[in-house]
């Protein structure tokens, strides 16, 4: 099934800035019609339609990243004050560059050092936050600014760090990501161990992000911690390889991805197809 040529494609590409962008990169607090959304909601949009780093549109905007990122260009968006905002605005530039390629030196820097604080941090077999603090100022170079860091049960670093842990630390890691209370900030705060009550609803395709995230994870182990969520998928099938999340999961990111959902097979198909490119990847 391709989702490439839809009009939701079209319709994002047609608003990309000359620049590579889409304007603000992180947060938008008033959506106009000439700014509808952030350079990372179209990203994540792309991607989701089918686009990777082959594609022109990702090119360009992936060259904006690199050139924000090695301080040619500024991302527009108001500085944040909760955290350094240097430290932030790497870890989100260099998380999307990686997430279309590899090859990217500053990028690969970032994860690495990133890297380096989790494995430092689980290296005695489980979580130590002291040590966190202790590797996150001599790494990273900087203090936390009045002693708030960034919490590494967040998108980017989980994302960032995808298949480069050490392999003895990688399910710790993995484990503890999973067994969270407040599961991974930006996509879903609830601990992912427990599955949504309710499937076809927009809780499901929300916590469906997170567990996408850590499909990611090549490793054996880690595969072997999301066999709880195959079962689930399987249990919540309707027929034969065919899901339905409901008309609520329809939020403008993951779905739709058909160009209309009028009609219910239409939406059924982009539930289904969502669902089995995770299964893939659970294998």
């Amino acid at each position: 099934m391709e989702y490439k040529n839809s009009i939701w494609a079209e319709k994002i590409i047609k608003i990309q800035h000359k620049d590579g962008s889409w304007g603000y990169f992180h947060s938008l607090s008033n959506p106009t019609k000439e700014q509808p959304m952030t350079t990372e909601q179209a990203l994540r949009r792309l991607k989701i339609l089918g686009y990777s780093i082959n594609d022109k549109p990702i090119q360009k905007a992936v060259n904006y990243l690199n050139n924000c990122l090695i301080k040619k260009m500024e991302i527009p968006d108001r500085q944040e004050k909760v955290h350094n905002w240097k430290i932030f605005t790497e870890l989100m530039l260099s998380t999307w560059i990686k997430i279309f390629t590899v090859e990217n030196k500053k990028a690969n820097e970032i994860a690495n050092n990133w890297s380096n604080i989790i494995n430092g941090s689980f290296e005695n077999g489980i979580y130590d936050n002291l040590k966190y603090i202790t590797l996150y100022e001599k790494i990273l170079g900087l203090r936390p600014k009045g002693g708030r860091l960034i919490d590494f049960i967040n998108f980017y670093p989980v994302s960032l760090m995808t298949n480069i842990l050490d392999k003895k630390i990688e399910p710790l890691f993995f484990k503890y990501v999973l067994n969270h209370n407040y599961g991974i900030y930006y996509l879903w705060d609830k601990i992912l161990i427990k599955t949504p009550e309710v499937f076809n609803s927009k809780y499901t395709n929300r916590y469906l992000n997170a567990i996408e995230l850590l499909a990611e994870y090549n490793c054996i182990e880690c595969k072997k911690q999301l066999d709880f969520i195959k079962k689930w998928l399987n249990q919540n099938m309707i027929d034969k390889n065919k899901w339905d999340l409901g008309k609520e999961a329809k939020d403008g990111i993951n779905f739709p991805l058909s160009d209309s959902w009028r009609k219910e097979k239409d939406r059924i198909n982009d539930c289904s197809y969502r669902i089995i490119k995770l299964l893939e990847k659970l294998k």
